[in-house]
């Protein structure tokens, strides 16, 4: 089976969460390329410079400095082609108003709970 997306980015300061997702998106059909940074601010540059031009993120809430709701604010101002990037808000938030939020952002396609497994992959893919 091929790969439903071919490049991936991965945004979350949390190093074992980071190497939990790789392992799980690795072993799957899910993505041909990941790339991780521990930062909002990273991930931002990273777009803005065309550094990465991924297909899918997976983007943490809750992170220092930047948060992934400040990272969407901040995606959006970015001058590149947004229309073919799904972005999954992974987290292992319980807050409704995070829940809600990520619902009400037109860039999040949708909100998944952390660890990521190998079934909620299955589903995401198009």
């Amino acid at each position: 089976m091929a790969n439903c997306f071919k490049t991936c980015l991965l945004i979350d300061d949390n190093y074992i969460d980071n190497f939990v997702t790789r392992k799980i998106l690795e072993g799957s059909n899910f993505v041909e390329t990941i790339t991780v940074v521990r930062s909002a601010n990273e991930a931002i540059a990273s777009l803005r410079d065309g550094i990465i031009k991924p297909d899918v993120i997976f983007l943490d809430v809750r992170m220092p400095l930047m948060g992934g709701f400040e990272f969407l604010e901040e995606f959006d101002k970015l001058d590149i082609e947004k229309s073919g990037i799904k972005i999954f808000m992974l987290s292992s938030s319980l807050d409704p108003v995070d829940m809600r939020k990520s619902t009400d952002n037109k860039y999040i396609t949708q909100f998944i709970h952390k660890p990521l497994t190998q079934k909620a992959l299955e589903e995401l893919c198009p």
